[in-house]
């Protein structure tokens, strides 16, 4: 006879127990010191969820997990939609798709206050075109792609701590524009690496379609597919990722040139008529803020850093997707930490760029435990 059941004791048990206990006290440490309140009501609704899963975790490591995505991610977006609370992009994201109806583009001509600025692609207005909160449908593509990047089996299921680590379940119920974006991101490199050339160019083409931060993914995912495969997979991939996102992008970049740069190109770069609220104490923004000329140091450096990954794709080209996610992931972190208007949140991305792979990865079967 043989129990499958895994004793309370086990390091796994005690490793959930006191991660979903230090998430609790994190969502209760920014309930207390933030100043905005979709954090605290997040803060304090999420740190029940992770006391609960705590506790789970004690009879069962998997039910936990389920425990904490409903208490940390479920029940807190019910409940700032409920109240109508969200961050600033979330009304942005609104008022683009009610203009794309409206006026058959999401930017204004002529952004003059911060809320006018519109800095994402045009792709992003889809989810302001959809019924009911857009966050619903940002976190529904944030899971159904990264659940498809990691496979299937048990790979699933751990994949739900990082949907659950606050990370990643602050921004899905306050905010939320950048996790479609990272989980297009993450799939699309995992068909480039499943030898899937024309799927991975169609999903990164639409990822580059709903905002900047995308596009470093093309060049990474295009080298991974060229030095697996060769030039004609590689080529046929460009050719769809570019066309995807070129039918989203070109025709409102066409239809006015300058409203569409005032919006996603100068006021993202901190060379806007306004200042981005996204001012957190990273590198670029230090520089910009209290160097003179630091703005045009900053940028430098951030085109210095671009050019480090493209080169490094030459020298030595990604060969697996974990080497993909990482390249990707590095690039990320430093354009995120030198871009003039950054702020923490952004650095979701190389956390799910580094650690959805992992996730994915395959693990040797437990061993049944003797009765």
């Amino acid at each position: 006879m043989s129990d499958l059941r895994v004793p309370v004791s086990t390091p796994s048990v005690r490793l959930a127990r006191y991660g979903w206990a230090a998430c609790a006290a994190v969502a209760l440490a920014l309930a207390a010191l933030s100043d905005l309140t979709p954090h605290r009501i997040w803060g304090l609704t999420a740190s029940l969820g992770y006391g609960a899963a705590a506790l789970t975790a004690s009879r069962a490591v998997a039910a936990s997990r389920a425990v904490a995505v409903a208490g940390a991610v479920v029940l807190p977006l019910a409940v700032l939609v409920a109240t109508g609370l969200a961050q600033l992009e979330v009304a942005v994201v609104e008022r683009a798709g009610e203009l794309l109806s409206a006026t058959g583009s999401p930017y204004l001509p002529a952004p003059s206050a911060v809320a006018d600025f519109n800095p994402y692609l045009p792709g992003m207005a889809v989810f302001g075109l959809l019924p009911g909160d857009g966050r619903w449908w940002m976190g529904a593509v944030f899971a159904g792609a990264t659940l498809a990047a990691a496979g299937g089996g048990d790979r699933r299921g751990r994949t739900a701590w990082l949907m659950a680590c606050p990370v990643v379940a602050l921004p899905l119920c306050v905010g939320g524009t950048d996790l479609p974006v990272v989980g297009l991101m993450c799939l699309g490199i995992a068909l480039a690496g499943q030898d899937r050339s024309w799927q991975s160019g169609l999903v990164l083409g639409a990822a580059a379609a709903l905002k900047w931060t995308a596009w470093p993914a093309l060049p990474v995912a295009f080298a991974l597919l060229a030095v697996r495969n060769g030039r004609r997979p590689a080529g046929r991939f460009a050719a769809v990722a570019l066309g995807t996102a070129a039918v989203a992008v070109a025709p409102f970049a066409f239809a006015d040139p300058g409203g569409f740069y005032a919006n996603v190109v100068a006021f993202p770069l901190g060379l806007g008529t306004a200042a981005s609220p996204a001012t957190s104490p990273l590198p670029g923004h230090l520089l910009a803020a209290y160097v003179p000329g630091g703005t045009v140091i900053a940028l430098s450096l951030l085109a210095v850093s671009a050019l480090l990954l493209a080169a490094s794709l030459f020298v030595r080209p990604p060969r697996t997707v974990l080497a993909a996610a990482d390249r990707l992931a590095l690039g990320l972190g430093l354009a995120m930490s030198l871009m003039p208007a950054t702020r923490f949140g952004y650095l979701v991305y190389p956390l799910v760029l580094w650690a959805l792979p992992r996730c994915a990865r395959s693990v040797p079967a437990s061993r049944k435990v003797p009765a």
